[in-house]
């Protein structure tokens, strides 16, 4: 029984924006500020539009809360990016090599830092560490397998 094979892919568009500020460390931190902020304002827009459209009522204070939390959102989630980005890069310049133990030392730096800021528990502090080390070393894994 003769049979067909379609064969294909799917692309999505890509949208590069280039800041230079002069350093590629710079460069590549602002990079990851804004994309991943840019996608945190998103998700916040989509789940606001869809509480607001639930209750079915429009008001200048639900704008107005929306568009506050989308900012805040959004330049946390860049500035965690923005610190992981440049943490990774840092890792591999001072390393000189590129592999997933660059990813694994940025994610827990990044998630010592963040940790560092948000709380004064040294044990949450370790816990953040391992779960920015965890997350960025699976990550740099799934990407290996793409």
């Amino acid at each position: 029984m003769p049979y067909k094979r379609i064969s294909g892919s799917l692309s999505t568009p890509k949208v590069d924006v280039m800041i230079d500020m002069g350093n590629p460390f710079l460069n590549l931190c602002v990079d990851g500020f804004l994309k991943i902020g840019t996608v945190a304002a998103a998700r916040v827009a989509a789940e606001e539009t869809y509480h607001i459209v639930k209750k079915g009522n429009i008001s200048r204070h639900s704008i107005e809360h929306s568009l506050k939390k989308m900012c805040k959102e959004g330049a946390y989630w860049g500035t965690i990016a923005g610190v992981y980005v440049g943490m990774e890069y840092g890792a591999e310049r001072i390393r000189g090599t590129r592999d997933w133990k660059n990813a694994m030392l940025g994610g827990a730096l990044t998630g010592a830092i963040i940790s560092t800021a948000c709380n004064d528990s040294r044990d949450k502090i370790v816990v953040g560490a391992i779960t920015g080390g965890a997350i960025a070393t699976a990550a740099e894994f799934l990407n290996y397998l793409t």
